[in-house]
């Protein structure tokens, strides 16, 4: 289960690192300083969400034959972010967490198909951020957006892994509907947990005392 975790390059960790340490500054200066406002907690937030959301995706509870594995709702996260914060810092942050995976395991085999597998798949995570008054449906709108880039980079340009006689649309359908929406179900299930509607809303007031 946590085998990938190992495999981490040195500079995927530094970024990480980084990641973390910029979160901790900043919230240490919003404490004393109030002119830190909105932006620093974007910065905050957003690095602890991309930090986590990099973490769990290689915790993975299952790898699928065909690639693709299912995590504990790594994308939750990110899915968070774009609620507390809106659709346009949600697709940063998820833009930012698509050149991560890059970093750490790049495949790129056309200038458009890595468009369509990193920052629009990952940054159309962010689109949760569109629909911010229910987070199971956030969830939702934010799976399907990830869902669709990858969909369209399959039917592109990985048809020929289909089985001889399968239609490339159902293949890319069945593949990345069976990994991405598996994900995002587990995603839905957590969101339904009042701790995290109440979390949600305790961020999105400043009110973490409670």
């Amino acid at each position: 289960m946590f085998n990938k975790l190992f495999d981490l390059k040195p500079v995927t960790l530094s970024i990480l690192a980084l990641l973390i340490i910029i979160a901790g500054v900043f919230f240490i200066l919003s404490k004393n300083k109030k002119n830190l406002k909105f932006d620093t907690r974007i910065i905050v937030y957003g690095s602890l969400c991309i930090a986590l959301s990099f973490i769990l995706s290689y915790i993975r509870l299952y790898r699928f034959p065909q690639g693709g594995s299912i995590t504990p709702a790594s994308m939750l996260p990110m899915f968070i972010f774009a609620v507390m914060f809106g659709p346009l810092a949600g697709i940063i942050a998820g833009f930012a967490f698509g050149l991560l995976k890059l970093i750490q395991d790049p495949y790129i085999i056309h200038w458009a198909q890595f468009f369509l597998d990193y920052p629009l798949a990952y940054g159309a995570l962010g689109l949760a951020g569109l629909y911010r008054k229910n987070i199971s449906i956030s969830c939702f709108i934010g799976g399907f957006g990830r869902f669709f880039m990858s969909f369209l980079s399959g039917v592109i340009f990985f048809g020929s892994y289909a089985p001889d006689g399968m239609n490339v649309l159902f293949y890319s359908l069945s593949v990345n509907g069976l990994i991405i929406g598996t994900d995002t179900l587990i995603c839905i299930i957590i969101s339904l947990l009042p701790q995290i509607k109440s979390a949600i809303t305790r961020i999105q007031s400043g009110n973490l005392t409670h």
